[in-house]
């Protein structure tokens, strides 16, 4: 279509100086003294020329000023190609594990002006992962003070290489600088700060982050409810008296309290605070929604209140599991505070004959010292002894 029109005023131009050249008129110039006459197409051709020739020397004019610029641009875009270059090289080395060469090409990159916090920060990750701190310290600083945006990636990066190398006070510390920039916790962010909290014992904290991680659907829910019973175990291993085990156990949720490992480590806690009618029942709870013979073990320890009350329910459980060695041990230790020596000595008899345990040998002495046979009561805590040293 260009070429076309073109055409078009190419025909129309020679028509024009054809039908012009017939035409007899001229011009007069006087410019005192002088006087300059021609024909009126020899001035019109005169004119276009002046027009054509005042057109191009303008734009060569614009284009002479203009030059600097150009130069800086191209300078520039050239700069810019060759950083984009080593971008790639730089992520390809990196991801690829080779980090002295992603260090050295994200280094090259800095060096040519490019402004982006990208090549400070993979260069500080590959410095990490080399164990050179003192080179990735330097370039997290190159990267500080740069646009809005890249503090999350410093900040962030900086996170990491505190939990590696176990410092989670400075890791939280770089966490809560990231929020005082107004960037609210993404999961990347939630992600760090639970291991932070992890590795800083804030249990509390981790539930909280757990929690909040859940809601967002972003961590597996297996290791999530293996990280909510870490949780609850370690919160149950602080408490330090019975009125602040019981609260803690009170903001456990009761599905959680009924698995056999939380149980049998707050029984244990309980017990050693005096709380053996609590442990009780929450042994009870957790071995009625599932059986377990190392915490039936437990229940003969929870002697409080009205023993034959635990005697009964632990009869009712033996109906259904004759064979469990921890059951009759905790029976025969309940009927041996009762002082039943008889039910003892056949319970604890019979534990042993299933499966030989510390505690049933144990229970033994003690039974055969109640009945005033010294002899016995030391070879059953010889055998005890035994089997102690073997485990």
């Amino acid at each position: 279509m260009k070429y076309l029109i073109w055409i078009l005023l190419l025909f129309a131009a020679a028509v024009a100086l054809t039908m012009a050249s017939h035409n007899p008129a001229y011009v007069l110039l006087v410019y005192p003294p002088y006087r300059i006459e021609m024909s009126f197409i020899l001035f019109v051709v005169l004119w276009l020329l002046t027009l054509v020739f005042g057109y191009g020397l303008l734009r060569l004019v614009i284009a002479a000023l203009q030059l600097p610029a150009y130069v800086k641009k191209f300078r520039l875009e050239r700069a810019q190609a060759k950083a984009r270059e080593l971008l790639d090289e730089t992520l390809s080395a990196y991801f690829e594990g080779r980090y002295a060469e992603a260090e050295k090409a994200a280094a090259r990159a800095m060096e040519l002006g490019d402004t982006s916090a990208l090549h400070p920060i993979i260069a500080a990750r590959a410095a990490h992962e080399l164990h050179e701190y003192e080179k990735r310290d330097a370039y997290l600083a190159a990267a500080e003070g740069r646009k809005v945006g890249d503090a999350t990636m410093r900040l962030m990066a900086t996170t990491k290489f505190m939990l590696d190398q176990r410092d989670p006070r400075a890791a939280l510390n770089a966490l809560q600088e990231l929020r005082d920039t107004g960037v609210k916790g993404h999961v990347g962010a939630l992600s760090l700060e639970l291991k932070a909290q992890r590795q800083a014992g804030n249990w509390d904290e981790v539930l909280r982050v757990l929690e909040q991680l859940e809601k967002r659907q972003a961590i597996d829910v297996t290791v999530a409810a293996q990280l909510r019973q870490q949780a609850c175990l370690e919160k149950i291993g602080q408490q330090e008296n019975l009125e602040g085990l019981e609260a803690c156990l009170k903001n456990i949720p009761a599905d959680f309290k009924r698995r056999s490992r939380i149980a049998a480590t707050a029984a244990s806690a309980l017990i050693r605070h005096g709380g053996g009618a609590v442990a009780q029942q929450l042994l009870s709870d957790s071995l009625n929604a599932q059986w377990d013979s190392e915490l039936v073990a437990l229940y003969g320890d929870c002697q409080s209140g009205d023993v034959l009350v635990q005697i009964e329910q632990a009869e009712k459980w033996l109906n259904q599991h004759k064979q469990d060695a921890g059951l009759l041990l905790a029976l025969g230790k309940l009927c041996l505070h009762q002082k039943l020596w008889g039910k003892a000595q056949s319970y604890l008899d019979a534990s042993i004959s299933i499966s030989p345990g510390k505690g049933a040998y144990e229970a033994l002495g003690l039974l055969a010292e109640r009945l005033g046979n010294a002899e016995q009561a030391s070879k059953y805590y010889h055998l005890a002894l035994q089997l102690n040293a073997g485990h």
